[in-house]
């Protein structure tokens, strides 16, 4: 039998280890959104609108940048895993330094991402305005 929860001290590489199974049933579940959003484009524009009336309101927005999230998050672990498998960085120590990087990363990343889209996304709302 199995030791209870108790007994073991959370730890961040713990969460990560979850959270990286988590980012992969988001990352799956966004690309599906995100197969509907390119099926809705291909059926013509009135599909494409509704999508885009989805995509543009602020809940909408929340999830898109979400979804970054989990899948930044889900390569930056991917990463982490490769590195591990060869033989590299495994140590507890090791495990427990790496964790903040992986987490820095990827909050990094997935702000640079969201900004981008963003600014692209004001760019283009000023030039239809002008």
């Amino acid at each position: 039998m199995s030791p209870h929860l108790q007994v073991y001290r959370f730890r961040l590489s713990m969460f990560l280890s979850i959270a990286n199974r988590a980012a992969g049933v988001a990352a799956a579940g966004g690309s599906a959104l995100g197969l509907c959003w390119i099926s809705a484009a291909a059926k013509g524009p009135k599909s494409f609108s509704k999508v885009q009336k989805v995509t543009g309101n602020p809940l909408g927005q929340m999830l898109l940048a979400g979804w970054a999230l989990a899948l930044v998050y889900h390569f930056v672990a991917g990463i982490r895993h490769l590195v591990w498998d060869s033989g590299y960085r495994f140590s507890k120590k090791e495990i427990n330094e790496d964790g903040p990087v992986a987490v820095g990363v990827t909050v990094g990343t997935t702000l640079a991402l969201v900004a981008g889209i963003l600014g692209v996304a004001i760019c283009r709302s000023r030039k239809k305005a002008s």
